[in-house]
């Protein structure tokens, strides 16, 4: 927690209070559905929370900006950046039912308000959002093809609209496959944790014609 409150200073009293809340929430789900590894949910505001966050250090998500995790498991990166932008709306989707339940949950403890979460497939969403995140559950191409869809033509924000996707190791030749503008940010630009070595934020801008 205190990496949090030492990347983050200028958290409102009630963010802080939710972020704390995590630890025991997620300790305590997890030992009914299993979510996070056991190792990880030890590490867990530095391998998941942190880590969702550095997209908050990426970009400033303007009041009223939609947003859908895809994948989001036991709600990473969504929850984590709910609390940081309490203005925002997420709508978090998982095909896992019981990671659902679990995500449902932590936002009703927590009371995000800005949260929805629901058990469905990128393909079968129809709404559109000003960006996309997620961490890593697929490859970079299949991943386009799976959430382009649900861009909105309209940018609002510092970047246009398009995905954010959090991934490590050696992705590059992934990024070779695709047609669309891309821009990879290193994590350890914003946090020094050796954790993080390798861990990279990439930003795709999808160009809607609709």
């Amino acid at each position: 927690m205190n990496q949090i409150l030492n990347y983050f200073p200028d958290l409102q009293p009630v963010q802080i209070e939710q972020f704390k809340q995590l630890q025991p929430l997620y300790t305590d789900w997890n030992e009914k559905i299993n979510v996070i590894s056991r190792k990880d949910i030890e590490n867990l505001y530095e391998r998941h929370v942190l880590h969702s966050l550095s997209i908050a250090k990426l970009i400033k998500f303007v009041n009223g900006t939609k947003i859908i995790d895809v994948g989001t498991g036991g709600g990473f990166p969504g929850i984590p950046l709910a609390i940081m932008f309490p203005n925002v709306g997420f709508h978090l989707i998982d095909s896992i039912g019981k990671k659902i339940t679990v995500v449902k949950e932590v936002a009703k403890e927590l009371g995000l308000n800005n949260v929805t979460a629901v058990q469905s497939r990128s393909e079968n969403i129809k709404k559109k959002f000003d960006f996309v995140v997620s961490r890593a559950v697929t490859d970079i191409p299949q991943f386009i093809g799976f959430t382009q869809h649900l861009l909105s033509p309209r940018d609002r924000n510092s970047i246009p609209n398009g995905i954010l996707y959090l991934k490590g190791g050696d992705f590059r030749h992934e990024l070779d496959k695709i047609k669309q503008y891309s821009e990879i940010y290193e994590i350890t630009d914003f946090f020094k944790e050796e954790f993080f070595k390798e861990k990279r934020i990439v930003y795709i801008q999808i160009t809607t014609n609709y």
